[in-house]
């Protein structure tokens, strides 16, 4: 029975990872394919997953298709890989060299409109379930109005650490050390950054933007991990519901995600966060499962949707950031190119750029490797 039981969560880990998953997916794909429709490019195929076809369907040019694997998909145009003057056969009087309708003979701010928009889907993906989460699922205080937590400081507690080094009631917490803060979570991550918790601070006071060099608060030792936990001796203020501070505290909070995002990846650039830190296939189901299994064991429903609903966010903007990393094998890369053909209005040949690429996936597909890896020691 433990077994059984065992592989049922399994299988449901993996059922909700592949849903979360095919959705990110889709989206992404479908940003290339609508832009590269309007631009009139021609798409042969509109697959989603990878490896073998389980079953497709034609609806005019294009085939849809979906596939074995699930894990990524794509958008096949025609002449995507012919740029710099290479043909690809399409039967035996066409070539690619031919067909107006071809990637390559699209002008180039056409080009890079289509690289880009799967990573632009990806982040609007992210916005739309970010007013789902504050619209729905933001539950009602004691007076029955939903209210969301701001930036400005609302409350001190008495003898307060953080007002004897300089912190105020009203203050507008605008960066620290440093970084930009759009959000209660920026304030919430950027103030457990810290090994003496002490912090440069930028306040808007009285309509005049105020440095204060070292605030200070006082830290907790938490016997269970054996480091210290920062103590919060301040609230922030509180923002009623409404249609505006809705949209307003989606589109902020989705900065917030991206620079977190963007954040951790020049962490590992610089060193400061080891590859360890990073999650490949297989952690990453096991924290989707973990999370739809706590939604759904939730006492509200609203809890339960929102937690879900906060890892998609996270996981679409990552990829969404990561595609535009300029990178050999990802949109980023790809766009690099266009860049530079827009820049010197003649393409590099599509044999050079085609190496670039298959070197870059090649080392894509070991980092994959060892961070799959590095999740499995961790499940043991």
């Amino acid at each position: 029975m433990i077994v059984i039981t065992t592989v049922l969560l399994y299988i449901f880990r993996l059922l909700a990872a592949v849903i979360v998953f095919g959705l990110i997916v889709v989206i992404h794909e479908w940003g290339h394919f609508i832009v590269a429709k309007l631009t009139g490019v021609q798409v042969n195929e509109f697959a989603i997953g990878m490896g073998p076809k389980l079953f497709s369907w034609g609806k005019g040019e294009t085939r849809y298709s979906v596939r074995l694997l699930p894990i990524g998909g794509y958008c096949a145009m025609e002449g995507e890989d012919a740029a710099g003057g290479g043909e690809v056969k399409l039967g035996e009087t066409e070539t690619v060299a031919d067909n107006p309708r071809a990637f390559y003979r699209k002008k180039v701010w056409q080009r890079m409109l289509i690289t880009v928009a799967g990573a632009a889907m990806n982040i609007v993906l992210g916005f739309i379930l970010l007013l789902v989460y504050f619209g729905a699922c933001t539950l009602p205080s004691n007076d029955g109005n939903a209210y969301y937590a701001g930036t400005t400081v609302s409350w001190q507690e008495e003898g307060a650490q953080s007002f004897e080094s300089g912190l105020r009631p009203g203050d507008t917490l605008l960066t620290i050390d440093g970084k930009r803060v759009f959000t209660v979570f920026d304030i919430q991550s950027l103030l457990q950054d810290s090994d003496d918790a002490t912090f440069e601070m930028e306040v808007r006071r009285d309509g005049k933007t105020v440095t204060l060099p070292a605030v200070n608060f006082k830290r907790d030792y938490n016997e269970e991990t054996g480091g210290y936990i920062l103590k919060y001796d301040f609230k922030v203020n509180a923002i009623p519901q409404t249609v505006d501070s809705t949209i307003t505290q989606a589109a902020k909070t989705e900065c917030s995600v991206a620079v977190m995002v963007w954040r951790s990846l020049g962490g590992l650039l610089t060193g400061k966060n080891g590859l360890n830190e990073l999650s490949g296939p297989v952690g990453t189901v096991d924290v989707i499962g973990d999370t739809v299994a706590d939604a759904i064991a939730a006492e509200q429903w609203q809890t339960g949707l929102g937690s879900v609903l906060m890892l998609v966010v996270l996981l679409t903007v990552n990829v969404g950031i990561f595609n535009l990393l300029p990178v050999p094998a990802l949109d980023g890369g790809r766009l690099l190119f266009l860049i530079w053909e827009g820049i010197t209005r003649k393409p590099i040949p599509q044999k050079y750029e085609a190496i670039v690429h298959a070197v870059g996936l090649v080392l894509l597909l070991l980092l994959i490797v060892v961070v799959t890896f590095s999740d499995i020691f961790k499940l043991f």
